[in-house]
């Protein structure tokens, strides 16, 4: 379970820089690698981004009943 946060985690920011990208210059880094938005491998890409924010649903409602996020535990 573990490494399937790490890893969706690690979509979503792929995401957000993405996002961040088309926001401010108008580039979509991950249609330009794969393609074109339209091209199979960037709709996969775009599908597994969004996936990934869905299951982090879970782990932050968890977070917000617990009243601290498991990250600020371990310090």
């Amino acid at each position: 379970m573990r490494n399937l946060n790490i890893i969706t985690l690690l979509l979503i920011i792929i995401g957000g820089v993405n996002w961040l990208l088309v926001g401010l210059f108008q580039f979509d880094l991950v249609a330009a690698i794969f393609g074109g938005q339209n091209a199979l491998l960037a709709r996969i890409v775009y599908v597994l981004v969004g996936l990934s924010a869905l299951w982090q649903i879970g782990p932050f409602s968890r977070s917000l009943k617990t009243g601290e996020v498991a990250a600020e535990r371990h310090r």
